[in-house]
């Protein structure tokens, strides 16, 4: 198959052998795949990974291993997407380490993590997981939609972590493609939502989803221009001076969400944590049951971010494109 690998922080074209596939686990086509933030940072060397990145991805299963009659009718031939995180029981560890024994098997010790550790991903003409972390993709919910899903689950469990409902409003800080995520999930719980960004015409985007905007430059500047404070702040800029002024945006006991993932360290003072008393709270992976929910019930429609799709065979190019000032979501489609 075509796929592309991580090598010395660019992506090679490379020939690989379809995956071979675990018992419970299967074989996925993928359809459509999307670039991430992350995958940029794994580029710079973000978890120093080697393989075939990707872990946005809409496909479809063509082959499973190991399963019953009915798990095969169930599955083959099913758009489905994955969750990332890949954990003891799909690997038949025994004993489960500690996290997957209370449930937590996104961060399972001995996880791999699809397209950024020990785990091939969706920058490929195919890809492996088990059946445990597949998900059914409605016939309702397009395959433009369905990329989104995995983002669009990291943005949803925000509102697992935090209760926001009795809020009146709450700010996300940054405008990229997870930013915007975020803000269309937290507007479905709470009235008034602001995105802080620097980029025009992406600020344009969420101004059209009912999302009020207002425009920072990323500087220094912005700690003695911005007054407004805020009992919820989401910090998504995927930038390390973002946590800075994010600190001073989040209310004396307020809580600060922590979305960006980022190659290297984030210079900050601390002390603004401790005198306001602030709730910091790492975000990751999220519930896809409830990101597909959004996508079918038209709450969210995550399709308007898509700036341009190229095929898998030009996907260094893509990579090299999502980079640039102005662009949101690019994908890659493979078989092009």
């Amino acid at each position: 198959m075509l796929a592309f690998q991580v090598v010395r922080g660019k992506l090679k074209r490379v020939t690989r052998s379809i995956p071979k596939l675990r018992r419970g686990w299967a074989l996925i086509r993928v359809r459509l795949a999307g670039i991430c933030n992350t995958d940029i940072e794994i580029l710079r060397g973000y978890h120093a990974f080697q393989g075939i990145p990707g872990h946005e991805f809409i496909g479809e299963v063509a082959e499973i291993n190991g399963a019953s009659a009915a798990l095969r009718k169930k599955w083959l031939g099913r758009r489905v997407t994955g969750e990332i995180n890949v954990s003891c029981s799909a690997y038949g560890y025994q004993p489960r380490c500690e996290f997957c024994r209370r449930g937590l098997r996104s961060h399972c010790a001995r996880r791999t993590v699809l397209g950024i550790v020990n785990h091939d991903g969706a920058f490929a003409e195919y890809l492996a997981l088990p059946l445990e972390n597949l998900h059914a993709v409605p016939g309702s919910v397009s395959d433009e939609q369905a990329v989104f899903v995995e983002p669009l689950a990291a943005a949803c469990e925000i509102l697992q972590q935090v209760e926001a409902r009795g809020l009146r409003e709450t700010a996300v800080l940054g405008d990229g493609k997870l930013a915007q995520l975020i803000a269309r999930v937290l507007r479905t719980a709470v009235p008034r939502v602001v995105m802080y960004g620097k980029h025009a015409s992406k600020l344009a985007l969420a101004r059209k989803a009912k999302i009020e905007t207002k425009t920072v430059t990323g500087t220094a500047t912005d700690l003695n221009r911005i007054r407004q404070t805020y009992e919820l702040l989401v910090e998504a800029t995927g930038s390390p001076t973002g946590l800075t002024l994010a600190q001073y945006m989040t209310k004396p006991r307020g809580t600060l969400v922590l979305k960006s993932t980022f190659h290297g360290a984030a210079p900050v003072e601390t002390w603004p944590i401790v005198v306001n008393e602030i709730t910091v709270i790492g975000s990751r992976c999220g519930p896809f049951d409830k990101a597909l929910v959004l996508l079918r019930s038209g709450q969210v429609d995550a399709t308007p971010l898509i700036t341009r799709t190229f095929p898998l065979s030009e996907a260094p190019q893509a990579i090299e494109f999502a980079q640039r000032r102005d662009v949101m979501k690019v994908l890659l489609r493979p078989g092009e």
